[in-house]
C-alpha cells in the first residue's frame, strides 16, 4: 500500500498484529497499515472483532474497527476499554435427540413443501488433476464424518417439533464410475435429487473417473447441516486428512452451539438487537416489486436459473478506489449500486435487500461444520437529488448498524414484525445480495490440483439474488433468478444496467442519483410502474 512498515511496540499491538495476520491470511502486518487496504472487508472485520474480544477480554464493536482501522489507533481504543469476561460455549450432556436452531427449523418446514424438495441442496463439483488414491480419499471422508456431528445428523418430528438425532456410526462409501467431460452435465443433473431428512448422512458423494490423472468429485449436502463457510472447512479438512495431516480436536459440536444460542435469545444483548431491528421495520415495508415477464404464480415458485458475468478489472479497481476513499468496503459500494438498480426499475425510494452473514459470532465455532448462517434485511432510503458519495455514506452507516446487530435471528424478526405474510412472497425481502470472498477449492494440495467446476443450476430461493465472487484479481458475478417471473433476456439486461451503474460511479462518484440513466425496457411486463419515476 506504500505505508511504511512499523513493527508492534507493546503487548496490545503484538496481539492485534497476530489477530490481523490470522484473519487476513498475511505473513506480516504493520501497526500503521489500514485494515481495509490490506485485504479487510466486513466479514473479516467481524472475525477480527470476535478474536480481539476473546484474546484481549474487551468489548470492541465492529464500528470501532472502521474508526480505528490501523492497529496503532485500535490499540489506543482498547487500552481505554474496561476488562470484560469471555464466556466459552459449554458442552451439553448426551441425549437421545437435541433441539434444532431457528434456521434449521425454518429450513426443515420449507424442505417438506411440495415443489421445494431441491431448494436446499448444496451441490459442488471439483476437478482433481493428479494421481488420486481413491482408498485414501474414502478414508478421509470417513474420518471427517466421524469428526463432525453434523455429518452424522438426521431429523425427525417429536411432539410437533423437529429434532436432530446424531448417529454414532455411519455407513459410507464413494460411488465411482467411468465418465467423460461430455457426460458431466448429465451426471450433475442425475446426482441432484431429494434428501430424506430422517436418514444420515445428509450428504452424498460420487467420483467420475475421466482418466488416470483426472477425476471429478461430486458432493451434495443438505443446507440444514451445512453452509458456505462449512463447505470451506469441509474441503480443507478433507484434503488435509487425505494428505495424512493431524487435525486439532474439536472441543464442541453443532448441538452445543444450538443449546447456547437458544439460551442467548433471552439475554440483554439480544434485547438490544431486537429493539434495533423493530425500530428499522417500525413502519410500512414496501415490496420491491420488480417488473416481471410473467404473472407472479399464486404459489411461490423455486424454479430458477443463473446468468453469469464478469466485472472487468478497470471497474473492479474503480469500486475498490471508491471504497478506500470513503472508508467503506466493496460490499457497501456494491449494495449501494444494487439498490440504485432496484430503485431505477421499481421507482421506489425505500429498498430492503437480504444479505447472508456467516453467523460465526464466537471463536469456539470457527472450525465447526453446521448451519450457522443468518440473514440480515438491510433497509436503505434513497434521495434522488443527493450524490452517490452521499448515498454511499448513508449505506455505510446502515450496514454497520445492521452488522452490529447481526446476532438477532431473521426467523425471530419475521415473527415480531407486523408484516403481511403471503404464500407467493418471501417475508420482508424478495431479492438478496451475497458476497463470496473465498475461492476455497482453487489451490494445490501436494500432488493434486483442485479446481471448482460450474454446477447445473435449477433453483432460485428468491425472486432475484445477486452473487458477487471476489477473487484476488477479478470480480465475477451471477444473477440467480426465478424462471416463473423472469426471462433470461430480462436478467441479461439487468446485468448490463448494473455494469452501467458501476461504470458511471467509478468515473464520477459525485454524480447525482437522478443523473444515472439506464436502458429500462419494461414493455409487456406485468407489474405496471410509473415510467416517469423510472427515469428520474
Amino acid at each position: 500500500t506504500g505505508t511504511e512498515y512499523v513493527a508492534p511496540r507493546n503487548p496490545v499491538e503484538e496481539t492485534l498484529t497476530e489477530i490481523w495476520q490470522k484473519v487476513l491470511g498475511l505473513s506480516r502486518v504493520g501497526v500503521k497499515d489500514n485494515f481495509f487496504e490490506v485485504g479487510g472487508d466486513s466479514l473479516r472485520a467481524t472475525n477480527a472483532v470476535v478474536n480481539i474480544n476473546k484474546e484481549l477480554k474487551v468489548d470492541i464493536s465492529l464500528k470501532e474497527i472502521f474508526t480505528g482501522s490501523t492497529i496503532e489507533h485500535l490499540a489506543k481504543i482498547i487500552e481505554k476499554s474496561s476488562v470484560e469476561s469471555y464466556d466459552f460455549i459449554p458442552v451439553i450432556e448426551e441425549k437421545d435427540y437435541y433441539p434444532v436452531s431457528s434456521a434449521q427449523k425454518r429450513m426443515y418446514i420449507l424442505s417438506h413443501m411440495v415443489g421445494n424438495e431441491l431448494t436446499y441442496n448444496m451441490p459442488h463439483s471439483v476437478q482433481i488433476d493428479g494421481e488420486l488414491n481413491i482408498k485414501n480419499l474414502e478414508s478421509a471422508f470417513k474420518r471427517l464424518i466421524e469428526r463432525h456431528d453434523s455429518l452424522r445428523t438426521s431429523f425427525k418430528m417429536i411432539n410437533g417439533e423437529p429434532k436432530q438425532f446424531i448417529q454414532k456410526n455411519i455407513d459410507f462409501s464413494i460411488k465411482s464410475i467411468q465418465a467423460t467431460f461430455e457426460d458431466l452435465k448429465k451426471n450433475q443433473s442425475d446426482f441432484l435429487y431429494e434428501f430424506d431428512l430422517t436418514k444420515a448422512p445428509l450428504m452424498r458423494v460420487k467420483l467420475l473417473k475421466i482418466n488416470s490423472e483426472c477425476h471429478i468429485l461430486m458432493i451434495d449436502m443438505h443446507h440444514i447441516i451445512s453452509d458456505g463457510t462449512s463447505i470451506n472447512i469441509f474441503m480443507k479438512e478433507l484434503f488435509d486428512l487425505y494428505e495424512g495431516k493431524q487435525l486439532p480436536e474439536l472441543r464442541i459440536q453443532y448441538k452445543d452451539y444450538v443449546a447456547w444460542q437458544l439460551e442467548l435469545q433471552d439475554s440483554e444483548k439480544m434485547k438490544r438487537n431486537e429493539d434495533y431491528w423493530l425500530k428499522v421495520f417500525t413502519d410500512d415495508i414496501p415490496l420491491v416489486d420488480m417488473p416481471t415477464d410473467y404473472e407472479r404464480p399464486i404459489k411461490r415458485s423455486y424454479e430458477g436459473s443463473l446468468v453469469n458475468f464478469k466485472i472487468d478489472n478497470d471497474l473492479y479497481r474503480g469500486l475498490n478506489r471508491i471504497a478506500e476513499q470513503t472508508g467503506s468496503t466493496l460490499y457497501m459500494v456494491l449494495l449501494a449500486s444494487y439498490t440504485i438498480l432496484l430503485s431505477k426499475y421499481t421507482g421506489l425510494k425505500d429498498i430492503s435487500v437480504g444479505t447472508p452473514v456467516s453467523g460465526r459470532n464466537h471463536t469456539d465455532i470457527e472450525g465447526i461444520i453446521g448451519m450457522f448462517v443468518n440473514t440480515l434485511v438491510i433497509r436503505n432510503r434513497l434521495s434522488f437529488e443527493k450524490t452517490f458519495i452521499h448515498y454511499l455514506n448513508a449505506v455505510k452507516e446502515t450496514t454497520l448498524d445492521a452488522f452490529e446487530n447481526q446476532d438477532y435471528l431473521y426467523e425471530r424478526l419475521v415473527e415480531k414484525v407486523d408484516v403481511k405474510k403471503v404464500k407467493n412472497r418471501n417475508p420482508l425481502f424478495d431479492t438478496m445480495l451475497a458476497i463470496e470472498n473465498v475461492d476455497y477449492i482453487e489451490k494445490n494440495k501436494s500432488s493434486l490440483n483442485l479446481k471448482s467446476l460450474e454446477q447445473v443450476h435449477t433453483v432460485s430461493r428468491f425472486d432475484l439474488t445477486l452473487f458477487i465472487h471476489v477473487g484476488q484479481n477479478e470480480l465475477r458475478g451471477s444473477f440467480e433468478y426465478c424462471t416463473k417471473l423472469f426471462k433470461r433476456s430480462s436478467v441479461e439486461l439487468l446485468v448490463r444496467n448494473l455494469k452501467t451503474i458501476i461504470s458511471i460511479i467509478s468515473k464520477n462518484p459525485s454524480i447525482k442519483l437522478s443523473d444515472i440513466k439506464l436502458d429500462l425496457d419494461i414493455k409487456g411486463n406485468h407489474n405496471q410502474v410509473d415510467l416517469f419515476e423510472l427515469n428520474f
